[in-house]
């Protein structure tokens, strides 16, 4: 992102600036490689000739001109920090209102439940935000400005790192850190010391006619370029994120299985470029469920061993591995995380008909309620199953079920403990047309006991006929329609999300770097240091230490005194009774404004003075 940089006297007027003012803005000259910004434009096409010609003339001159100054528009800081502040909010409605790409049926109750907002928010793209044409707009003109910035700036940093530091301006003196002294060292052993010296700070430096040239602290620009660079890369990221990445969720019971195909999940999301060959093929069974639980004190219940024994392999013919899944440890396959996010139980139950015969056997997984696991669901059969007057049917059973027996509560029992210590399993049997059937879909887990095809079974009082069973005990349906038993094998269940999400790598890298690049582009300082050594009026060298940074700081000062005291262990002041009278003579020469190079440095300051520090692009007086 670019920003303006003040104009340190280019547009004074050459009668009026004063002397060496051009020299001082030569020396501060590429400090940054933010472009200057141009005023509001006025005409382009300055004075138009006459007839047709002159006004083709004029418009293309108008056209160009207009279209590089909004071209600089779009790569300043201020549109840029706009675009980010507009994207921002932007993506505050795709995450407030349900969209399409991840819950269309939200989606469609969103708008049976407001229908007046339902079809202004369809047509401002609202219920698919990240594909509108709106939100993409905004992304790909903060590219164009992201990538506008950062080509030139990188081409003029390139060539200022191939250049070399500009020569000392004609008077060092009105820089914003400056030191002077007299010696009798002779000028070249002087430089000769200075540029050893500054080398050794890691400066690049050079001897540059009279004075030595130096300079440090690109890495301050490199940091600002490899932060909006960073930026580019986080935004590619995620943009790839969201277009192909897929998040699903499958629920499985011990002993069952699962294979990364779009039939085998329980609920699917993904986004907008998603392609079903683009699933990583891998598959993997739930060995078993380990769940341990604190048994006392203020933390019981709560959960302290929590994983899945899993043996998984890679495509279809991949050797079986085992891998133990853990909450924040997944298992990751080529790409594909498969987290582990939920748990409960999965009671065994068989189901015979009035002759005995079996006509269900399964673990069936209920739902917990609370933390106790106190869980409910539905049984349903729906094939092989008749009457004691043969006609088919199908058969359901409200379940509800606690893992460790607390009591009854109003017309409900409740769980204790979240551990099998008191399983008990409650039913409510009913039999009809559950519905399944119908082309509609149902929760698995839920008895549409509103059906009216739909009937309970009831007892002598005519009540709907329910039962709580132990493990191992059976509830006779009545009038010899069979019966149902809770089996002493309780299984357990674990919930798994598998996502895939491409450019987690990159958008995690484009972060980190973006922090570095900020730190560097913060605490680095970008500064130039000119040691002069000529001979003075009367013969004697004088020294002259200066310093001017891209942004006002304390530590110039510091470091032109550090850097001036180690050049005076080489040359130290002239302390005789001639150092005297040409350090008056020296003196005076300062003050004349109109004075050379050698003597318009007052030679009486020593590298210690004090000198004061004006803001950036602001001329010493």
């Amino acid at each position: 992102m670019s920003k303006t940089t003040p104009d340190t006297g280019a547009e004074q007027n050459p009668a009026t600036a004063p002397a060496g003012a051009d020299d001082l803005d030569a020396a501060g000259a590429q400090l940054s490689t933010a472009p200057t910004e141009t005023a509001v434009p006025g005409s382009f096409g300055g004075n138009r000739a006459p007839g047709p010609a002159g006004r083709l003339a004029w418009t293309v001159r108008e056209t160009i001109g207009w279209a590089r100054w909004f071209w600089r528009q779009l790569t300043s800081m201020r549109v840029a920090l706009l675009l980010l502040f507009l994207l921002s909010l932007g993506a505050i409605p795709g995450s407030l209102i349900p969209q399409n790409g991840s819950d269309a049926l939200k989606v469609e109750e969103f708008k049976q439940a407001h229908t007046t907002l339902g079809p202004i928010y369809d047509k401002l793209g609202l219920f698919h935000v990240y594909s509108s044409v709106w939100f993409s707009a905004i992304y790909i003109l903060l590219f164009v400005s992201l990538i506008g910035c950062i080509i030139p700036r990188t081409w003029q940093f390139v060539g200022q790192l191939r250049s070399r530091p500009p020569r000392a301006p004609r008077r060092l003196n009105r820089l914003p850190a400056y030191a002077t002294w007299r010696t009798d060292a002779a000028p070249e052993q002087v430089r000769e010391a200075a540029l050893r010296i500054l080398k050794q700070r890691r400066f690049r430096a050079h001897t540059a006619g009279d004075a030595v040239a130096a300079e440090k602290g690109y890495l301050r620009e490199a940091g600002n370029l490899l932060f909006h660079v960073s930026l580019i890369v986080m935004l590619v990221a995620f943009a790839c994120g969201q277009l192909y990445k897929t998040e699903g969720n499958k629920l499985i019971v011990e002993g069952d299985g699962f294979a990364n195909t779009l039939t085998q999940y329980d609920d699917f999301k993904s986004g907008n470029l998603f392609d079903d060959d683009s699933l990583v093929p891998f598959s993997f069974t739930l060995k078993k469920f380990t769940g341990t639980y604190e048994r006392s004190g203020p933390n019981k219940g709560t959960a302290r061993t929590f994983e899945a024994d899993v043996e998984y392999s890679k495509g279809a013919d991949g050797k079986p591995q085992h891998k133990t899944i853990k909450v924040n440890h997944p298992l990751e396959v080529d790409g594909a995380k498969v987290y582990l996010v939920s748990h409960g139980y999965a009671p065994t139950v068989t189901v015979r008909d009035g002759k005995g015969k079996v006509i269900y056997h399964q673990a069936v997984p209920l739902l917990p309620l609370d933390a106790n696991a106190t869980s409910q669901g539905a049984i349903k059969v729906m094939d092989g199953y008749t009457d004691p007057q043969g006609k088919k049917e199908q058969l359901g059973f409200a379940a509800f079920f606690v893992p460790t027996f607390g009591g009854v509560g109003q017309d409900s029992m409740f769980s204790q403990f979240p551990g099998l210590d008191f399983p008990v399993l409650a039913l409510g049997a009913y039999h009809g047309d559950l519905g399944v059937d119908a082309g509609v879909p149902q929760n698995v887990y839920q008895l549409d006991t509103k059906n009216p095809k739909l009937k309970p079974f009831t007892d002598d009082k005519g009540n709907i006929l329910k039962a709580r069973l132990l493990p191992g005990e059976t509830m006779q349906l009545p009038g010899g329609a069979g019966s149902i038993t809770f089996d002493k094998d309780i299984k357990e269940w674990a919930g798994f999300q598998i996502v895939q999400q491409p450019g987690q790598g990159w958008a995690l890298a484009g972060a980190v770097a973006a922090l570095a690049g900020l730190a560097g582009s913060l605490f680095i300082q970008r500064r130039r240091v000119w040691v002069r050594a000529v001979p003075g009026a009367d013969g004697v060298t004088v020294v002259e230490v200066a310093g001017l940074g891209r942004s006002e700081s304390a530590k110039l000062p510091e470091e032109i005194g550090d850097l001036a005291a180690l050049v005076h262990d080489t040359a130290p002041t002239r302390t005789d009774a001639e150092a005297g009278s040409g350090s008056e003579a020296g003196s005076d020469a300062a003050t004349d404004p109109d004075a050379g190079s050698g003597s318009d440095a007052a030679p009486d300051r020593r590298p210690d003075a004090a000198t004061p520090v004006p803001a950036e692009g602001e001329q010493k007086k």
